[in-house]
């Protein structure tokens, strides 16, 4: 498997030559995902680190926890990788920023000790194709 994505504004890209670990890809709620990304969940999947190469430009990094590192574009700010600095050789990789997001699919969750309450309660709400003057039905 080959993917390729990168942040907002361009200036920071990556390339993962590589299957998912066995932990996969799955939804994060915890509160640091949460407001690392100000999004009420975050998709991730997880790869070895040496299956994934920064290509273009150099991530800023924040220590968001005594265990775990937020790599982001300093730029733009979007939030790219979570590595544990204890355990094995992994990285995770926020699924938004592939340039194919449906290249992987989240198959479980976590965190939902956390999960903000709201989001299982908007699964009836209207949804709309797009934003804007016509709110289209999806």
């Amino acid at each position: 498997m080959v993917l390729t994505g990168g942040c907002l504004c361009g200036a920071v890209r990556y390339r993962i030559d590589g299957e998912l670990t066995a932990e996969g890809a799955g939804f994060c709620h915890c509160s640091l995902c949460r407001r690392a990304s100000g999004a009420p969940v975050v998709a991730w999947g997880t790869w070895r680190t040496s299956d994934f190469r920064f290509t273009d430009g150099e991530p800023a990094e924040y220590r968001s926890s005594p265990k775990g590192v937020r790599r982001f574009c300093s730029a733009c700010g979007t939030q790219l990788t979570f590595h544990y600095t204890e355990g094995p050789e992994n990285i995770d990789v926020t699924l938004a920023t592939l340039d194919d997001p449906n290249a992987v699919e989240p198959g479980h969750h976590s965190w939902c000790s956390a999960a903000v309450p709201a989001l299982d309660a908007s699964a009836d709400l209207p949804r709309y194709a797009e934003g804007g003057s016509d709110f289209t039905p999806c």
